[in-house]
């Protein structure tokens, strides 16, 4: 199969199987490349209630919209009676991720998430942090932190594979290459940017490098290589198992994922006033002294093991769900 249809049929896979998905209703036109029948037998497997639907089959759209309705009703009752159980921190498995920032995100909201994925790997969790394309000129810091020689070696090897991919389009992403946002916003190169967005990843030894479907084998800090732009890393993310994603902004990146909460954690108490509809935490009372790092960082723990019991994000109250693409590495033919 090829490589991106492996891909593809991998990342949904393990969207299927994240622990957010109560059960899965599979639409194939028929005539993919995608291996639908691999799908299928991996989410029985699972045990989760599972229908599918196949447009060419059922008779067209009409007929496949129809039958798809009283699929998802019925998967909906088989879901309906299921209960929350009481478990420990060891369980939370975290995501982590920066967007829209500015100069106030390295030092505020970047380092409250710092914050919390060392007190989640403290507690026995599991925390996973991308952006592969974030680490540029911070490498040789992560490399330190890798566990074993493969881990650091593994670290270099996909920001070589990232750089060796946009060269090929004239990109080098070791000149500056920061967007408009970021640069408006008074952040001034590469190395800077990284070096404020990798202390989201808090001070834990990285355990390995994960691919981008891939769910981490164990507890600790991971790495999964995925690109920045928000859809297809949120997408890897739920892929790999992600019960929530921590989401670092100074300028406000309203972001929201179908299956995983994504908690707005805003660095700038200007982008929070203006955006606070939006935003879940204000980390610029940081900036403004008012909290320490520590205590933002205990507050928002405390949000985040209210979002696991049932509180929904500013995101989720306004159905703002629907942001999901997955990274494919070829050309489109």
């Amino acid at each position: 199969m090829p490589v991106d249809l492996q891909r593809v049929t991998n990342t949904l896979i393990g969207l299927c199987n994240n622990p957010n998905v109560g059960a899965v209703l599979i639409v194939s036109l028929g005539c993919e490349g995608t291996d639908v029948e691999k799908l299928y037998s991996t989410v029985v497997q699972s045990g989760k209630p599972v229908r599918r639907i196949n447009v060419q089959e059922n008779g067209g759209t009409a007929n496949a919209i129809r039958d798809g309705i009283n699929a998802a009703q019925e998967l909906a009752l088989f879901i309906s009676d299921l209960q929350r159980e009481t478990v420990d921190a060891s369980h939370i498995v975290m995501g982590i991720k920066c967007g829209s920032s500015d100069t106030t995100s390295g030092v505020s909201s970047n380092m409250v998430i710092g914050y919390l994925a060392d007190k989640v790997v403290d507690l026995g969790g599991t925390v996973v942090f991308g952006e592969t394309t974030e680490f540029i000129g911070a490498e040789h810091i992560l490399k330190r932190r890798a566990v074993n020689g493969k881990v650091a070696a593994d670290i270099q090897r996909i920001i070589d594979e990232a750089q060796e991919r946009t060269l090929r389009f004239g990109v080098n992403l070791r000149v500056n290459q920061l967007s408009s946002s970021s640069l408006k916003s008074g952040l001034t190169t590469v190395e800077e940017k990284s070096l404020g967005a990798i202390n989201k990843s808090g001070s834990k030894p990285i355990q390995g490098v994960l691919e981008y479907w891939e769910a981490p084998p164990g507890p600790g800090l991971w790495i999964k290589d995925t690109p920045g732009r928000e859809p297809e890393i949120l997408t890897g993310m739920a892929a790999g198992g992600i019960q929530f994603i921590a989401f670092s902004t100074g300028r406000g990146a309203p972001q929201g994922f179908p299956t995983v909460p994504i908690i707005k954690i805003c660095g700038n108490p200007l982008t929070y006033n203006l955006m606070n509809k939006d935003m879940d935490i204000n980390a610029g009372r940081i900036i403004l002294g008012e909290k320490s790092i520590e205590e933002l960082g205990e507050e928002t723990f405390e949000y985040i093991l209210n979002l696991l019991s049932g509180k929904v994000t500013k995101a989720e109250a306004i159905n703002y769900t629907t942001t999901m693409d997955i990274h494919c590495l070829g050309p489109v033919l």
